[in-house]
């Protein structure tokens, strides 16, 4: 079994995260629980940030809060010195909430509402990603109305689609984000944004996909945007200050993925910029990333109780625990797969192979197939691995199942980070049913 970050046994015979007991951290939080190796993520953090840094690139690491957003993340973000991307009023709210520097808060999104803009404007975030004609009009007139300016970056699709080993070349990108690089869309966009007195057009954005494990997509991303931009410095006098590559670096999930270091991401993505760049005879720009996954995904651990058991002869055996698709939907909305082991008894030798069974009342609730394990039951923990991304954040309450707590792990100690749900949070926000006798006389 592949342990990640600090993760180990220790003399208990007991998986351990961050010199935390699991076992303990269950009794004393419940199941399911979430369960980040701070360290680990700290570790991830500086692997991109250095790397820039030894080889003298100006530039931001920006984590892509979507990936996991919570006061105490941010903070964390915070202390690592990292930039912060927001796609929404509530993930920027928390930003604002965890007093996290505005001026290094990135704006994303494809459908930001007038609200979000505003807010966005009233707070001086550090840029706005523009993301269409729309938006670009509105934000404009929005800084008209308070005569304030904004630095802008505008979101292009290069025609580039990379995801694990794959990547796709296309002429133009279908895509519901950003102007199309290929069919005149980002030339209009950009001379509309130049003409604007509220609008600072900072730079370009870009992001081609996720899970990636290479950085051939990334390289012909890069070269692609940057021979684009030799054209408009031409055309219109312009070169962006910033050139930002978005994120989408890949973690292992299992033993068959095999993501590259943070630091072999940047050094190629470097090369290149600087290799086209001098080329072109064009100014080296300021160089954006934006991990996500890459920092949180590896570093999260759920917690689960074993529950029921169901053996299907000749078929499978289920084994069923206290979470699922409320905690972790991406099993059941795009097959994610993951590792995991009983973390009371992780060395004990593996005796049967189960499918592990959310608890939801959906057939399609399930965690994990085929899972080596050794013979489980109601006295077990299972812990699952690789739950840091898009866990908590796409964590629901369907079947009203209160979504689990997090805890921070970090050199010997535990925090409480997010506290458990409550049938009282549930119906918090519910309202009665009001009387037909008086809605008749409203």
């Amino acid at each position: 079994m592949y342990f990640h970050g600090t993760s180990k046994v220790n003399q208990k015979g007991h998986l351990e995260i961050g010199g935390v007991d699991t076992v303990e951290l269950a009794e004393k939080y419940g199941t399911p629980l979430y369960v980040y190796d701070v360290e680990l993520i700290r570790n991830r953090a500086r692997g991109f940030k250095n790397t820039f840094e030894k080889l003298a690139v100006n530039a931001q690491v920006a984590y892509a809060s979507k990936a996991f957003s919570s006061i105490a993340m941010i903070n964390l973000v915070n202390e690592e010195g990292l930039s912060l991307d927001v796609v929404s009023g509530g993930e920027l709210y928390t930003a604002i909430a965890a007093n996290f520097p505005p001026e290094r808060i990135h704006f994303h999104g494809n459908n930001k509402s007038k609200e979000e803009l505003e807010m966005a404007l009233h707070y001086q975030i550090g840029c706005i990603v523009v993301d269409n004609f729309y938006e670009l009009e509105l934000l404009d007139q929005l800084c008209k109305e308070r005569n304030q300016n904004i630095s802008i970056l505008l979101r292009v699709t290069p025609g580039i689609e990379a995801h694990t080993h794959d990547y796709i070349l296309t002429g133009q990108e279908d895509s519901k984000f950003g102007y199309d690089l290929q069919n005149g869309q980002a030339d209009i966009a950009l001379e509309k944004a130049l003409a604007s007195k509220y609008l600072d057009v900072l730079g370009i954005h870009c992001h081609i996909g996720s899970q990636i494990f290479e950085t051939t997509g990334f390289v012909l991303a890069a070269k692609k945007i940057i021979q684009k931009l030799a054209s408009w410095n031409k055309r219109y006098s312009y070169f962006p200050k910033v050139l930002n590559l978005g994120g989408g670096f890949g973690i292992r999930y299992t033993v068959d993925d095999a993501p590259l270091s943070p630091s072999v991401y940047v050094s190629e993505i470097i090369h290149e910029v600087r290799e086209q760049t001098s080329l072109l005879g064009l100014n080296m720009p300021e160089i954006w990333i934006e991990p996500g996954r890459s920092l949180v995904g590896e570093a999260g651990t759920t917690l689960y109780s074993v529950g029921s058991s169901k053996e299907v002869p000749n078929v499978r055996k289920y084994i069923a625990v206290d979470g699922g698709m409320s905690d972790n939907i991406r099993p059941a909305l795009y097959e994610a797969k993951y590792e995991a082991v009983l973390a009371n008894r992780p060395n004990d030798k593996v005796e049967e192979t189960v499918s592990i069974a959310g608890k939801c009342c959906e057939s399609g609730d399930m965690l994990i197939w085929d899972l080596p394990l050794p013979k489980a039951d109601c006295s077990d923990i299972l812990a699952v691995f690789c739950t840091g991304a898009y866990g908590y954040s796409m964590a629901n309450n369907y079947n009203r199942i209160p979504r689990p707590p997090v805890v921070f792990v970090e050199s010997g100690k535990a925090q409480l980070v997010i506290k458990r749900e409550t049938y009282e949070d549930i119906i918090r926000l519910d309202m009665p049913l009001i009387e037909r006798s008086v809605i008749e006389t409203l």
